[in-house]
């Protein structure tokens, strides 16, 4: 169940929310882009291989999933720091919705999953945001601390 609230962020937490968006944004065209890669050193032409580009993967390089790529983001958050700051589950998260617009791409007919502009991507989701983050006041959020906002009461009432 998802819910969504009305959030009142200090100017510092906006600036922390806009970094965890951009973050979010650079995993998933990164993600994107190697997925693309793939498919692409696995493509040839008909009667030649392509002169202007070649991919080089090895041929037993096995497709990136989200298993794979989430395993690749968590050596790569150690090595930068701008992942490194940003919560992990949220940027778990951006590679599982990349994974299911892949998987509705190919089972259901959708377009191709599109890389996101600077302020394409508008939302991300927290799994798991721990005991009791939600009071009158505003919710907590792990890394941005508490935020104010405009909690409906019988929510409140059903969390109690």
């Amino acid at each position: 169940m998802t819910y969504a609230y009305k959030l009142k962020p200090t100017p510092q937490q906006v600036l922390d929310i806009e970094e965890n968006l951009n973050v979010c944004r650079k995993v998933w065209n990164y993600a994107l882009q190697e997925r693309k890669d793939w498919c692409g050193s696995r493509r040839s032409a008909v009667n030649a291989c392509s002169i202007q580009r070649e991919y080089i993967l090895s041929a037993d390089e096995p497709f990136p999933d989200y298993h794979i790529q989430a395993k690749r983001l968590t050596e790569a958050r150690k090595q930068i720091p701008e992942l490194a700051n940003a919560h992990s589950q949220i940027l778990q998260q951006t590679l599982r919705q990349l994974d299911r617009a892949w998987d509705d791409m190919h089972k259901r007919g959708f377009g191709f999953p599109r890389f996101k502009k600077r302020h394409n991507l508008r939302s991300f989701v927290f799994p798991q945001l721990g005991k009791n983050p939600v009071d009158e006041v505003g919710v907590k959020l792990p890394k941005i601390g508490k935020v104010a906002g405009t909690i409906p009461v019988l929510f409140l009432k059903a969390l109690r």
